[in-house]
Formats: structure tokens, C-alpha cells, sequence
């Protein structure tokens, strides 16, 4: 079992999460774990960085439709700075990345 904080509604309602469509994609050079990401968040463009790149190659994940979390503190990994973070589930310690089962608009809020 899980042993997590149980949080409210309110609280869940404070994430904001969009599906993002990944325009480019580049490994981050010193890092075997992290890809660049630039990843259309519907009203603007936005740069992410995601420890992937042993389960993905950068150039299979253009035009892939991704959640992103947006409002998250931005970060730098590897003198890259990200301002955001992709939702994946934690298989075995690899990431599989979550994909909407149909075709949506970038910027689609997760609710």
C-alpha cells in the first residue's frame, strides 16, 4: 500500500496539468538519464527536462501528446533549466509515459 498525505479537492485542484505536444527533443549532453524537451502547452511553448532518455529516444518522442505538470517551480538539471515536469509511471524503476487514448489539443487541461 501507498502510505501518502490524503489530500482534498481543493488542494488536487491547486496542479495544473495540460497535455503538452513535444515539438523537439534532445538529449542533454554529460547525462545519461535527461532529455530536453520542448513541449507545446496550448497558450505557449515551454522547455522541459526529464530523466527518459534511458527508456526513450528523443526523436521518437516528437509530436508525442504528454501531461505536463505547468505549474511547477521551475528547476535546473544539469545547467538546464525546466519549467515543468511529464507525468510517467514508475515501472521497475523505468518511466512509461501516460498518452490521452485519442488525438486533443495541446493546452487541454487534465481534470
Amino acid at each position: 500500500m501507498i502510505n501518502k498525505e490524503i489530500i482534498n479537492i481543493n488542494e488536487f485542484a491547486k496542479l495544473d496539468i495540460r497535455i503538452g505536444k513535444v515539438e523537439n527533443a534532445e538529449r542533454v549532453e554529460g547525462s545519461k538519464k535527461l532529455i530536453k524537451l520542448d513541449v507545446d502547452i496550448g497558450n505557449e511553448k515551454r522547455q522541459l527536462v526529464a530523466g527518459i532518455a534511458e527508456e526513450y529516444d528523443p526523436e521518437s518522442l516528437i509530436g508525442v501528446l504528454v501531461p505536463v505538470l505547468v505549474n511547477l517551480k521551475p528547476a535546473k538539471l544539469m545547467g538546464v533549466e525546466s519549467r515543468g515536469m511529464i507525468l510517467a509511471v514508475d515501472v521497475d524503476g523505468k518511466p512509461i509515459l501516460l498518452h490521452p487514448d485519442k488525438e486533443v489539443p495541446a493546452g487541454c487541461r487534465i481534470r
